[in-house]
């Protein structure tokens, strides 16, 4: 299958008082279109690490990151940008919406960075909401939303731009049970041929719902 992101042998160490804190140590992943990948580990294993290096959001001390055949961090800071902007969407445990702005804005928003015009972003935008249950909802600002709805906003978001890969950071973490299990189910019915999705979490019964399982144990991914 194709492969759209290729990390090669990362490595990510930090200095502290102590010398230096290596936390990745060679890190080697491959993800083809469609895959679903979940990526496990305790707490200050690094996981968010990785997935800031995979997504262009922090530099390796070493090692590369391929993503759609572009080595990311080959690239200054605007073309990194707008290669992200085009080929990665990103959901986080907060969702960060702004206050401001209203469903519809917030998910037109990528696209209006991306160069779309404004009537194009949000007929974009719209059609995603809709798809995603939330048409009933497309004027209405975070604070009026639910917890579950905020998520699903900030999916849409993360898609509107039709990414070649989703990478999402504990994204059910600040959900019930009920909810989270809603934004998995959305998650699985969204994979397709088209885009890969790679969720770390800490909660293996969420992990075991993809296709493949690594855990991060000692700076190093293992299939789990």
């Amino acid at each position: 299958m194709k492969t759209i992101l290729e990390a090669v042998s990362l490595h990510r160490s930090y200095a502290s008082s102590g010398g230096s804190i290596d936390v990745l140590k060679g890190v080697d992943l491959v993800l083809s279109a469609g895959e679903r990948v979940a990526i496990v580990g305790t707490s200050g294993a690094g996981k968010s690490t990785l997935l800031n290096l995979m997504g262009g959001l922090d530099q390796p001390t070493s090692g590369s990151v391929l993503v759609a055949g572009k080595d990311l961090h080959s690239l200054d800071e605007q073309a990194q940008a707008l290669w992200r902007n085009r080929h990665l969407g990103f959901v986080f445990q907060f969702h960060h919406l702004m206050p401001e702005f209203s469903a519809l804005e917030a998910v037109a928003m990528p696209a209006r960075i991306g160069g779309q015009s404004k009537q194009q972003a949000q007929e974009s935008a719209r059609e995603l909401l809709v798809s995603l249950g939330l048409e009933a909802r497309l004027s209405h600002r975070p604070s009026m939303l639910s917890g579950g709805e905020r998520q699903r906003v900030a999916i849409a978001r993360a898609l509107v731009n039709k990414p070649v890969c989703v990478l999402m950071d504990e994204p059910t973490g600040n959900l019930d049970p009920e909810t989270a299990d809603s934004v998995i189910q959305l998650i699985e019915s969204l994979s397709n041929s088209d885009s890969a999705f790679v969720l770390v979490t800490h909660d293996q019964s969420i992990a075991a719902r993809m296709d493949t399982q690594y855990r991060l144990i000692d700076g190093r991914l293992a299939l789990s």
